[in-house]
């Protein structure tokens, strides 16, 4: 369902698009992120940016922060908590450029970062995208 706003979503509107946007992710994905958490930003801070080495922090729409299941040990523990960061300003950058559905993007941006905490390849997310 297109989402249409008069005025830019916020922080908490685009946190909103992301928790029903992960629940409509594919079901192979979705049961194994159960304990990862939605965190929505303006952008990527100063560490991200310098660590991914962004031109401009609006290069980076999302991001996954944890250890990825593919790299954890049964017997380890949990330092951290997983987290998918969704960066609002690139987001809507990314929107108003294209004119793509919010939710579809939001939704994109989620399984491309679910895909790397299972370790997936760029190929594999698409095919379950589609």
């Amino acid at each position: 369902m297109p989402l249409s706003y008069t005025t830019p979503p916020g922080l908490d509107d685009l946190a909103a698009i992301g928790r029903r946007a992960l629940a409509t992710v594919p079901a192979e994905l979705a049961r194994f992120v159960q304990n990862v958490v939605i965190r929505v930003e303006e952008f990527p801070d100063e560490e991200v940016e310098e660590a991914m080495d962004l031109e401009s922090p609006f290069d980076l729409l999302g991001l996954y922060r944890g250890v990825s299941l593919n790299r954890k040990s049964v017997s380890g523990q949990a330092h951290d908590v997983d987290m998918i960061f969704l960066y609002r300003r690139p987001i809507l950058d990314y929107w108003s450029e294209t004119g793509e559905d919010l939710f579809q993007l939001v939704r994109h941006v989620l399984i491309h970062e679910i895909g790397h905490h299972f370790g997936l390849s760029d190929e594999d997310m698409e095919r379950l995208e589609g």
